[in-house]
């Protein structure tokens, strides 16, 4: 009888410590990724609902035609739209090769003051790709024109 209820004991033991590190693992997974996920908007979503200041966030759509200026050095402002709302950027670096107005693009950052305060920008990198988001965002606002073959 001792027995029995000593392997019961230990079963639970070993059920418990793998529920345990089970949880230790996940919690230390979050923690480890808090900086590796940055979530997707469109113009019209960061201006219907602004994110805060310390939020780092992607934002993709169309580079607004008329809207590059390069600044002093190598900051760049620009302004993206998705056809229903505009975001000013302002980037300090080298744009991708393939940047230009009223193409696709990806940027990372912050909003800050009403600006996107852009850390990397990423141009489509082929005639025919945009990132998906990009395409959803535009098909949600109407302006999305499907490539020519």
């Amino acid at each position: 009888m001792a027995l029995k209820s000593l392997k019961k004991q230990r079963r639970i033991q070993i059920v418990a410590l793998a529920a345990v590190a089970l949880v230790v693992s996940t919690v230390l997974i979050g923690y480890a990724m808090r900086d590796g996920i940055n979530f997707f908007r469109s113009p019209s979503q960061v201006v219907a609902e602004p994110p805060t200041e310390s939020e780092t966030f992607r934002i993709g759509g169309l580079v607004e035609e008329g809207s590059l200026v390069r600044g002093a050095g190598e900051q760049i402002r620009f302004r993206v739209t998705d056809g229903g709302a505009t975001v000013p950027v302002v980037y300090t670096g080298v744009l991708p090769d393939l940047f230009e107005e009223n193409q696709g693009m990806v940027g990372t950052g912050r909003y800050v003051n009403g600006t996107f305060e852009a850390s990397e920008i990423l141009a489509k990198h082929d005639e025919t790709y945009m990132p998906k988001e990009v395409v959803d965002a535009l098909k949600e606002q109407g302006v999305y024109q499907e490539p020519e073959s």
